[in-house]
């Protein structure tokens, strides 16, 4: 194998990592311009005591546990927040000698001090992206079930078999490092058996990919949902990262494992970023809206019956996910004639966009307007 093919054959980068990777290298060299001056200012002893003073208490002044930062100005903003919190709760106590107002005095005082300081906040940000980055689902949102009720499987974020079920491990929910719901995800945890303890797990993308296609869906005898799992799959084989693609979820189970149901939608996707569920419904009028006894009746009698009994179903059907915050796309017999059509819909699903939230360009300035009541 010659040097070209070695490349080609190597795991697709992400590129975003990699620019986040450059801006890291640059942003350390800028630091290391700035270290020299700023430990002379500020009179600590060596670089690991000024990180240990200002960087290492992000997660002191950020509730980085429910907080989802989009951005590193984001962050730096909640950072000043933070740590103005801690000065105003300090009281009487804001004065020379205390670590934090001493802190303090010394990003106020010295612009040199203050530069650092948020170019250290910049990289702390992007070496932590995907972990701040995030919506972290609660212990309710952390599991799904999928499939029939005798074939039926789990997914979890952080599973363990305890006491005779599968559950999460709470404690790490917060530390899981795929982006959720995932082919990532599936691929760090598998399926589980429902009250065994045993897992499927899968090496790679492409034996996932096949489990999907050939057990998870071709069992549902629909030739209009192994249409669109064929989609899906080329879909995640020509994507720049695979793992990062959400899960096209089969029949996914809303009421969780036990639940009778009165609904399973064909196809649901979850946003990795927000948790939010979207589902998409193959629906012909030969599963809906399909009519008996039609002897004697007039065609046009019997497409008028017809058409009320599926808007019946598909009223039923919406009605039941609205209550569950679930929006559903509804697939019809046109519509099923172009399934390439269909799964434009559904891929503008697979790739999400994060959208910032409203920064809070005011921190800063709150934050170096602090005075001590003394």
């Amino acid at each position: 194998m010659d040097h070209l093919e070695t490349v080609e054959t190597m795991a697709k980068r992400d590129p975003a990592k990699t620019l986040r990777n450059q801006q890291i290298a640059k942003l350390t060299d800028e630091i290391n311009e700035l270290l020299d001056d700023v430990l002379e200012l500020t009179g600590y002893q060596n670089e690991h005591s000024l990180n240990a003073t200002y960087g290492g208490k992000y997660a002191e002044y950020i509730d980085i546990k429910n907080e989802v930062i989009d951005t590193p100005e984001q962050f730096v903003a909640l950072y000043f927040q933070g740590f103005l919190r801690t000065l105003e709760g300090l009281g009487i106590y804001a004065r020379s000698g205390n670590r934090y107002y001493d802190a303090y005095v010394h990003v106020r005082k010295h612009k040199k001090v203050l530069k650092w300081l948020k170019l250290f906040l910049t990289r702390t940000y992007l070496r932590n992206y995907d972990a701040l980055s995030k919506r972290r689902p609660g212990v309710e949102e952390a599991e799904i079930w999928i499939g029939q009720k005798n074939a039926a499987y789990g997914i979890f974020v952080t599973p363990r078999f305890k006491n005779g079920e599968w559950e999460n491990d709470k404690s790490e929910i917060r530390h899981f490092k795929p982006k959720y719901w995932t082919v990532g995800h599936i691929l760090e945890t598998g399926f589980v058996i429902p009250d065994e303890d045993e897992r499927i797990t899968f090496n790679d993308v492409e034996q996932y990919l096949s489990f999907f296609r050939n057990t998870l869906v071709r069992n549902s005898g629909s030739t209009h949902e192994l249409a669109i799992a064929k989609l899906y799959c080329k879909f995640v084989r020509e994507s720049a990262v695979a793992e990062d693609v959400p899960l096209l979820i089969p029949e996914l189970r809303y009421g969780g494992k036990d639940v009778k149901h009165e609904h399973r939608l064909d196809f649901t996707v979850i946003d990795p970023y927000t948790l939010s569920k979207v589902g998409f419904e193959l629906s012909p009028w030969s599963t809906h809206g399909l009519l008996s006894g039609t002897k004697g009746k007039t065609q046009k009698a019997i497409n008028e019956e017809a058409q009320a009994n599926f808007e019946r179903e598909m009223s039923k059907l919406k009605a039941y996910f609205r209550k569950r915050g679930i929006p559903v796309i509804v697939y019809t017999d046109k519509d099923l004639q172009d399934y390439s059509k269909i799964f434009s819909d559904i891929e503008d699903y697979l790739t999400p966009s994060k959208r910032p939230k409203q920064l809070e360009f005011h921190a800063l300035e709150d934050f170096l307007a602090f005075k001590s009541p003394n």
